[in-house]
């Protein structure tokens, strides 16, 4: 158990964690401009994008480059700088640091270092879309980038598809018609769905339908901005399957969906949703497959 008084030693280094706008400067607080004003150094994903935010703002704080790419050799760096007494800022391209940037392991290391990390509250684009799109706001659950490859992209929408939260997801524009795809063909055609193009921005725009209707519209329109996916969580039990044939064998089950004209990979698909199991236990039992 460890207990963290953010502001108990005012000589010793610290890492703030500064959100920044995800579209419109405004959206810029008062304590996030004095901290980064305040900090010793700013560790920013792209340095020379911040740069434009710091230009804004009459900032002059020095900036060191912390991504993806080099933040395993970057993260003892910034360490060693706080223990030294140095205050940092971290912050990403827009909105909250640590949601889809190496943030999370900077901050994992200053913790195990016993260095104080202090979130500034601020814009964030899930919650944003969330509040404005119509769909139930709580629970909810945020998941950020789906998967790229296609193979890992169908598990786990096999996976969220029984989720009865709101699930919000992040996109951007060159993947977005294939991943509405793929979110009518795991989740169906009927789910509800708000894409959030370009929020805060002049040409803020909120698209709400099913997510066949939004897979129409995005065939027939040029995709252009930053996403931000809403999308309705499942109304479904694991009760789908009436009572007798609940209490049957999985491969019993699968094999009654097939005859109901079910092909055997939606078939498997649908058991596992029914019983509250991820697909590949079904299909292993349905195929008798043993794994040791």
């Amino acid at each position: 158990m460890d207990t963290q008084k953010s502001f108990s030693q005012p000589d010793a280094g610290h890492l703030y964690l500064v959100p920044t706008p995800i579209g419109n400067l405004e959206d810029m607080t008062y304590r996030a401009v004095r901290t980064l004003k305040d900090v010793d150094l700013i560790a920013a994903e792209d340095t020379r994008h911040t740069q434009q935010l710091l230009n804004h703002f009459e900032i002059s704080t020095h900036q060191i480059s912390f991504h993806e790419h080099n933040s395993q050799a970057r993260i003892p760096e910034l360490v060693a700088k706080m223990q030294a007494g140095q205050d940092i800022a971290q912050v990403s391209d827009a909105g909250m640091p640590s949601i889809s940037d190496p943030g999370h392991d900077l901050v994992m290391a200053c913790i195990a270092a016993k260095i104080a990390v202090i979130p500034l509250p601020g814009a964030n684009a899930g919650m944003t879309a969330l509040i404005a799109s119509g769909l139930s706001p709580q629970p909810f659950y945020f998941w950020g980038f789906l998967p790229r490859k296609k193979g890992d992209l169908a598990t786990t929408l096999d996976e969220l598809a029984d989720f009865p939260e709101t699930i919000i997801f992040y996109e951007a524009p060159h993947r977005l018609k294939k991943t509405l795809q793929a979110l009518a063909k795991h989740l169906g055609g009927e789910r509800q769905i708000v894409v959030c193009r370009e929020l805060t921005k002049k040409f803020e725009e909120f698209i709400r339908g099913d997510l066949k209707q939004v897979v129409q519209w995005s065939t027939e329109t040029e995709i252009r901005g930053e996403f931000v996916l809403i999308v309705e969580g499942s109304h479904e039990t694991h009760a789908e399957l009436d009572n007798d044939l609940a209490a049957q064998p999985l491969r019993v089950q699968v094999e009654t969906w097939m005859e109901r004209g079910e092909r055997t990979n939606d078939a498997i698909k649908k058991v596992a949703k029914a019983n509250g199991l991820k697909r590949q236990v079904v299909y292993d039992d349905y195929h008798q497959i043993t794994k040791e």
